[in-house]
């Protein structure tokens, strides 16, 4: 091992251990600083006295080797975080990606369930345990716009069922509290006092969500479970874990949330990110006006 994979390890194990990111995005950093690797070996640099000129060279190698600007963006920031990383733990002198501007990344709209897609999800059949819990974790999802990860890391010591809230871990390790209220009664009492405990069969476990053998579910479990509902009820498209989310954020701005709050119910850092479902609720305005005004029509 090298020791430039040595402080890749270091700073992997870091995002992971101190800053909570999860294993799906750990991958994905990985992924863009085995890039990096290559083009230093390639180019006999050191990374230690890695100059800003030299910098600026592989962003225009990124861009050159015909990446798009979502992944050269991304690995430009993986790049700017580890050498964040080795200034903080005083390897480096200072940060030669610092201040540099990103390829621009033209957002998408996100993708969210339209009302009577989302109501013929929450009619799905309640026969068996399993459907039972299939049905709360797409409920869930839906009443509460947390992450996949963050479902699937709740644990019932987590939750206040008195205040309808929980407090979850999103991403790097900050603590959002998050609410439920919108969850039906009594699916989560048929959940939590039966079907739960059928799960169990005796054993424990202190996550929320649990497999059918009373272990913590992983996220792609639920992936999978979100996907085979969408499908059964005929959606044409693609359908995740995220899409919920998506679907959360619109129908409350939708119904007259302020962006601001909807953005601390997401857990989002910052403003612009929650700015994209303005897109999407302008969208959903123009529809209703070109619709319902006799002069539009």
């Amino acid at each position: 091992m090298t020791m430039l994979d040595s402080y890749i390890t270091s700073f992997l194990d870091y995002l992971l251990k101190e800053l909570n990111y999860s294993s799906k995005t750990i991958k994905t950093y990985s992924q863009s600083l085995k890039v990096f690797k290559k083009y230093l070996t390639i180019n006999k640099l050191n990374f230690f006295h890695l100059t800003k000129e030299e910098a600026l060279k592989y962003k225009a190698y990124l861009i050159k080797e015909g990446l798009d600007n979502k992944t050269s963006s991304l690995d430009l920031s993986t790049v700017r975080s580890f050498y964040n990383y080795l200034l903080e733990i005083k390897r480096v002198e200072d940060n030669p990606f610092f201040q540099m501007k990103n390829p621009k990344v033209e957002k998408k709209l996100p993708n969210f369930l339209k009302p009577s897609e989302t109501n013929s999800i929450l009619k799905s059949p309640l026969n068996t345990p399993l459907e039972i819990r299939n049905l709360f974790i797409i409920v869930f999802l839906y009443a509460t716009g947390v992450r996949v990860s963050e479902l699937c890391n709740i644990k019932l010591e987590d939750m206040d069922f008195k205040e309808y809230t929980i407090k979850v871990l999103g991403k790097g390790s900050k603590e959002r509290i998050v609410y439920f209220k919108a969850l039906p009664e009594t699916l989560k009492n048929k959940y939590l006092n039966e079907t739960r405990k059928e799960l169990l069969n005796g054993e424990f476990s202190p996550y929320l969500i649990i497999n059918n053998k009373g272990k913590q579910l992983s996220p792609r479990s639920v992936e999978l479970i979100v996907k085979k509902y969408a499908l059964q009820n005929n959606i044409k498209s693609k359908v995740t874990p995220h899409t919920l989310r998506h679907t959360y954020a619109t129908d409350l701005l939708n119904n007259g949330a302020d962006i601001r709050s909807v953005g601390e119910m997401l857990g989002h850092e910052s403003l612009s990110t929650t700015q994209i479902y303005t897109h999407v609720t302008s969208e959903r305005l123009k529809e209703v006006y070109n619709k319902t005004h006799p002069h539009a029509k």
